[in-house]
Order: structure tokens, then sequence, then C-alpha cells
């Protein structure tokens, strides 16, 4: 039963992450699909999904401070001999937490400076 608890822990990161993709698939999307030469008309169809964003963006924002919650908040209960009390995997787990959220930001903010590319 305690070996499910550690997926757990990065469950909340990986769906922030997630959320974030889905935030900026409208913007992020084709850009992405153009500069690996793929291209057509249907392209345009991934605006369609920009009214989803804020919704997209505020699960994101959710999902990330249950992660941060986790990490920092929450005092550890864990075993001595559990992975999960090792300082290197706490040190590891915060490490892919803020790499997580740095990409997220930029995914999240990227129609506010993307425009530069555009110019």
């Amino acid at each position: 039963m305690e070996e499910l608890s550690q997926p757990k822990k990065s469950r909340s990161l990986f769906w922030a992450f997630l959320a974030a993709i889905g935030a900026s698939l409208c913007c992020i999307g084709p850009l992405v699909l153009l500069a690996l030469s793929i291209g057509g008309a249907w392209v345009s169809y991934l605006t369609a999904l920009e009214p989803y964003r804020p919704i997209f963006i505020g699960i994101a924002l959710i999902f990330l401070f249950l992660a941060f919650r986790k990490l920092y908040l929450i005092p550890r209960s864990c075993a001595s001999g559990e992975a999960c009390a090792t300082p290197s995997t706490q040190r590891n787990q915060r490490i892919i937490f803020w790499v997580v959220a740095v990409l997220l930001i930029a995914l999240l903010t990227f129609p506010y400076y993307g425009l530069v590319f555009f110019e």
C-alpha cells in the first residue's frame, strides 16, 4: 500500500503540465507544427480551443499549487527504509517541480511574448 503513495505525489505535477499544454495548444500548437513543416488548413482549427484557455490555465495552476503543497507545505511521513525517506529523492522531486513550473509559465505566457516571433 505504501508503494502507491509515491506515484500519487507526482500526479498533480503531471496533470499541471498537461493542463498547461492544453492551455497553450491554440497558440503554440500551430507554431510547432509549422516549425516541423507540417501545415495545412486543418492547423487553423487549433485556434478553436482559445475559449477554453482560461479553464486550462485554472486547472494547471490548481495542480501546480497541489504539487507545491505536497513538496513544501505538508510534512513528509516516510519509514526509514522507503525511497521517499532519502534526501536525494526529495531534492530530485523539487528540481523536477521547478523545471516543470518554469516550462508551465513559459507555455502559459506564450501568447504575450510569442508575438515577437511573428514580427
